[in-house]
C-alpha cells in the first residue's frame, strides 16, 4: 500500500515540474494557476484514499461499497411488478375445507420496493450512508368532505404502503483491515439480506425462503467492525439489540420480530451477528453468516399471565441462525444458492406466553416453531454471451430455473410436526431476464408452489392443500447515478 502511495506522489511531483517548466518557457502558453495545482493535488489525495479503502464486493450494502470512490454518491434500486396467481388469497384457504377455494385466482400490480440511497465521503476515512425505502408505493392519506354523509370530514387511507429509513450510518475507515460503523444498517445474515438489490436474483420477487422466515431486508441500529484482506476475505461482526419474541408467528417464524412498533428500538436483550465472505477465486463468492441473541420479554407489552412468573423465569428465547450462500458468475453462467437454518429455544413456552398477551398488544398470539429452514438454488445462462456483437453492447439474456424448499414450522418444541403443514412447501420456477443495459432488467417468471403433505382427518398422510402456480412480470433497476 505504501508503495502505491509513493507512486502516486512521484507521479504528481513529475507533473508539477513539467507544468512549472511550461509556464516559465512558454510566454504565450496557457498558464497553470495555483488553484489548478491545488485541484490536481486534491485529486491525487482522493486517489490515495480510494487505494487505501477500495470497494469491496463482500460488503452487504450498496451504499458502503461506493462512498469511497466518489465524494458524493446517489443511487437506488426498485421493481415494477405484476402477477396473476392461479390460487386463492382468501385467509381461509389453509383451513378445514381448502377444496372450497380450489378454482379461485387473483392478480396484483405493485411497486414492492423503490429505494433511494445516498452516501458522502468526508475524507480522512469518514463517510456517511443513507437509504430510504418506499414499499408498495409508499403511503398516502387525505381528509375529505363527504357530501353523501351530511358534509362530514372523513380521513381516508388512499395508499397502504410503507416508508422507512432503512439505513443511516457513520463510518470511520482506519485502513482496509479495520472499519468501524455505527447506526441503522443492514444485518447481512443469509444470502438475501446481503444481496437484496433487484438485479441480484433472477425471480421477479425476492427469493421466497429467506424472505419468509427471517427479517428482510433486515436492518437495525448496530455497531459494526469490518474489514477485508488483499487475498479476498471480507468480514463483519455486529453488536445489536435482540429480536422481540412476542411478535414471532406461525407463517413467518422470527421475521416480524425485528425493528419496533414503537418510536424506539427496545433493547432489554442484545445479540450478535457476523458474516465472512471469500472472493479470492475469479467469479466465485462463498459466504457464511450467523446470528445469536435472546428475544424473550424484549417488549413493552405484558402477558395477562405475567403473575405466573415461575413458569417463565428461565425462559430466554434464544434465536440462533446459521446460513451459507454462494455465487458463481463467469462464462455466461450464474449459479446461486443458499441454506438457512434457525432455532428458537423455549418455543413452546413462548407460544403459550404470547397467546395470553393482552388483546391490544402487538403480539400475533400464535404458535411459533422451535426450528425453521430455507434452502434454494438457481442457475441461469446468458445466451447473448454466444454473440460477440451483443457482448460488445453489454446486453444480456438469461434463461433460468430455480428451486426452493422452506418451512417456517419445520419443528415444534424440537419435534417434526404437521402443525400448520401449509407453512412447508417446495417451489419451482423458470423464466427469463433481459438486460438491455447493466442497470435495467426485464423479467418474466412462471412458478409452482407445492405445499407439504400432512396427516388427514382419517389418519392417512397426503396432500392437504391446493398447489399455488403463478405467472409474474417485472421491470427492475439498480445502480448509481452520475452527477
Amino acid at each position: 500500500m505504501k508503495g502505491e502511495k509513493n507512486m502516486y506522489r512521484q507521479t504528481i511531483v513529475t507533473i508539477l515540474l513539467i507544468l512549472s517548466a511550461l509556464n516559465v518557457c512558454a510566454e504565450d502558453s496557457i498558464k497553470v494557476s495555483a488553484s489548478d495545482l491545488q485541484s490536481l493535488m486534491q485529486r491525487v489525495e482522493r486517489l490515495e484514499q480510494v487505494q487505501a479503502h477500495p470497494q469491496k464486493k463482500g460488503y452487504a450494502d450498496s451504499v458502503g461499497s461506493v462512498t469511497r470512490q466518489r465524494r458524493f454518491t446517489i443511487g437506488g434500486y426498485g421493481e415494477i411488478t405484476a402477477k396473476h396467481c392461479f390460487y386463492s388469497n382468501n385467509y381461509l384457504r389453509y383451513g378445514k375445507n381448502p377444496e372450497k377455494y380450489a378454482n379461485d385466482h387473483y392478480g396484483e400490480f405493485d411497486l414492492p420496493h423503490v429505494v433511494i440511497y445516498m452516501g458522502y465521503d468526508f475524507g480522512k476515512g469518514w463517510s456517511v450512508g443513507t437509504e430510504i425505502e418506499f414499499e408498495h408505493g409508499g403511503t398516502e392519506s387525505a381528509v375529505e368532505i363527504e357530501e353523501d354523509e351530511g358534509g362530514e370530514y372523513e380521513s381516508e387511507i388512499e395508499r397502504g404502503g410503507e416508508v422507512a429509513l432503512e439505513q443511516f450510518w457513520l463510518q470511520k475507515a482506519f485502513n482496509r483491515y479495520a472499519i468501524l460503523r455505527a447506526g441503522m444498517q443492514v444485518i447481512p445474515v443469509g444470502g438475501l439480506n446481503a444481496h437484496h438489490e433487484s438485479t441480484e436474483y433472477f425471480g421477479v420477487y425476492r427469493n421466497a425462503g429467506d424472505f419468509t422466515i427471517i427479517p428482510s431486508t433486515w436492518h437495525e441500529v448496530a455497531l459494526t467492525f469490518m474489514g477485508s484482506t488483499p487475498n479476498g476475505w471480507h468480514y463483519q461482526a455486529m453488536f445489536l439489540p435482540g429480536l422481540d419474541s412476542d411478535r414471532f408467528g406461525t407463517k413467518n417464524w422470527v421475521k416480524t420480530g425485528a425493528g419496533s412498533p414503537y418510536e424506539f428500538k427496545i433493547a432489554n436483550v442484545f445479540a450478535g451477528a457476523a458474516r465472512v465472505d471469500y472472493t479470492g477465486v475469479k467469479g466465485l463468492r462463498l459466504s457464511l453468516s450467523g446470528y445469536c441473541g435472546n428475544s424473550f420479554r424484549n417488549t413493552l407489552s405484558k402477558s395477562n399471565n405475567e403473575l405466573d412468573a415461575s413458569a417463565y423465569k428461565d425462559v430466554k428465547g434464544t434465536v440462533s441462525i446459521g446460513a451459507f450462500d454462494f455465487q458463481y458468475k463467469d462464462h455466461g453462467i450464474i449459479l446461486r444458492g443458499s441454506f438457512t437454518y434457525g432455532h428458537l429455544s423455549d418455543a413452546a413456552l413462548i407460544s403459550q406466553y404470547n397467546k395470553t398477551m393482552r388483546r391490544e398488544s402487538v403480539s400475533k398470539k400464535q404458535d411459533v416453531a422451535s426450528d425453521a429452514l430455507a434452502a434454494g438454488i438457481e442457475a441461469g445462462y446468458d445466451f447473448f454471451s454466444l454473440n460477440r456483437k451483443l457482448v460488445e453492447k453489454k446486453q444480456q439474456f438469461y434463461v433460468f430455473a430455480r428451486y426452493d424448499y422452506y418451512d417456517s414450522m419445520f419443528k415444534y418444541d424440537g419435534q417434526l410436526t404437521d402443525k400448520a403443514a401449509w407453512c412447508g412447501r417446495h417451489r419451482v420456477a423458470v423464466g427469463i431476464n433481459y438486460f438491455p443495459i447493466k442497470q435495467i432488467g426485464v423479467k418474466a417468471e412462471f412458478s409452482y408452489g407445492i405445499l407439504k403433505k400432512g396427516t388427514r382427518t382419517d389418519g392417512t398422510r397426503g396432500k392437504l392443500y391446493n398447489d399455488e402456480p403463478q405467472i409474474a412480470l417485472g421491470i427492475v433497476y439498480a445502480g448509481f447515478f452520475q452527477l
